[in-house]
């Protein structure tokens, strides 16, 4: 079973009205698409790296929109959103519902027209999965592991887990360090300062939890 990362660019026909947005210029060069329900009346939870008002300035693209709450947090802004219907292509989603594939949380929509997720399964599959998605833009595979199910499951975020993975193959924790967060910032297309504290929040957690199972890892439990 592998576990991919891919990114995709898509012609403007094919591009969400959210996602337009954050291309434009502004304070918003990130949104994430954290959780949605199988439901016809679409409701998300999105995640932008601004504050509220940005954020709403966002949002307010998504014409199916119905009701939203907004609620900052340190890194950015969360938008729970309830809609009439899903606003992604048609054919973006049929590739999708066609795929014998699962995706991972979060869809990440970028600054530079690319959307960056995780999908996992057989080789076969995920192969099949990127020449439909060639089909209708821009596609490359930027990360390929075994798929593993995590046997201590840390108190991570995915952008937290994300920037430890970023550091660890930028060589921020090599001795002596290669990385810097600069670098992680880079694979993650964030600031700096964004950067920053994600790894701050990252390493802390680890050493939570690292403490509260008395200095043992996760096989030695």
């Amino acid at each position: 079973m592998k576990r991919v990362q891919f990114s995709a660019t898509y012609p403007d026909g094919l591009v969400h009205p959210l996602h337009r947005r954050v291309t434009d210029p502004g304070p918003v060069t990130r949104a994430e698409l954290l959780t949605w329900s199988p439901t016809a009346d679409a409701t998300t939870l999105f995640w932008c790296d601004a504050d509220a008002d940005a954020t709403a300035s966002v949002v307010r693209a998504v014409d199916s929109l119905v009701e939203t709450e907004l609620v900052e947090d340190g890194e950015g802004t969360y938008a729970f959103l309830r809609q009439d219907g899903y606003e992604f292509a048609p054919a973006v989603l049929d590739a999708i519902a066609a795929a014998s594939v699962v995706f991972l949380p979060p869809v990440a929509f970028l600054e530079t027209g690319a959307v960056r997720f995780e999908a996992v399964g057989e080789a076969g599959a995920l192969g099949a999965f990127h020449d439909a998605l060639a089909d209708l833009g821009d596609v490359a595979i930027e990360r390929v592991h075994e798929f593993e199910r995590s046997a201590s499951p840390s108190r991570l975020t995915d952008r937290q887990r994300a920037a430890l993975e970023a550091a660890v193959e930028a060589g921020y924790y090599e001795l002596p360090r290669d990385g810097t967060i600069a670098d992680v910032a880079a694979a993650l297309d964030c600031s700096t300062s964004t950067a920053g504290e994600l790894i701050r929040k990252a390493e802390a957690a680890v050493i939570r939890e690292f403490v509260a199972g008395g200095g043992r890892d996760a096989h030695s439990r």
